[in-house]
């Protein structure tokens, strides 16, 4: 005697995709907004502890975030000690910036999300075994098709339709 059973489900859920595009596109500009405050708070410690300028590694950094920083430079003066310079500009720039990522990622969020529609789950089973009453070399296929629509959780909504084939080799 032989049995055998599969069982296949498929979900599908309207806008999901959209979804899934506007999560990364929020995250990938936390991402950047991320590595620029980071290079920036990074600037601000080294011109306070006196890092020298010199230093290839510092040379890039504070050539990258001038950049960033050129809007806020004379905004407001930076006092310097010793070799020590507390760049306030720096802490400006990294909270309007901060700012303007959060505004751009609120404004991709509320364009293009989309909220979670019905749920459409398909579950298809397949079992095929010998009865042990049937001649040899007959085998018995029994496919069940179950569909299920789900609503999210705020409506209470559920449809389920199920459709069940049996079928013997050699019948139509």
């Amino acid at each position: 005697m032989t049995d055998y059973k599969e069982v296949r489900t498929t979900e599908h859920e309207a806008g999901r995709e959209q979804r899934v595009a506007t999560f990364k596109a929020t995250q990938l500009i936390w991402l950047l907004l991320g590595l620029l405050e980071a290079a920036i708070a990074l600037r601000f410690i080294f011109k306070l502890i006196g890092v020298n300028e010199a230093n290839a590694f510092a040379t890039f950094l504070y050539n990258v975030t001038d950049f960033f920083l050129a809007p806020f430079a004379s905004l407001a003066k930076a006092p310097a000690a010793g070799g020590s310079v507390l760049e306030v500009s720096s802490i400006i720039a990294m909270i309007v910036y901060l700012l303007i990522g959060w505004a751009l990622e609120r404004i991709v969020y509320v364009l293009f999300y989309r909220p979670r529609g019905p749920v459409s789950v398909r579950q298809t089973t397949v079992a095929e075994h010998t009865p042990p009453q049937a001649p040899l070399g007959v085998n018995q296929t029994m496919t069940t098709e179950r569909t299920t629509t789900q609503v999210p959780a705020n409506a209470s909504q559920t449809t389920v339709t199920e459709h069940t084939n049996t079928q013997t080799p050699g019948s139509p």
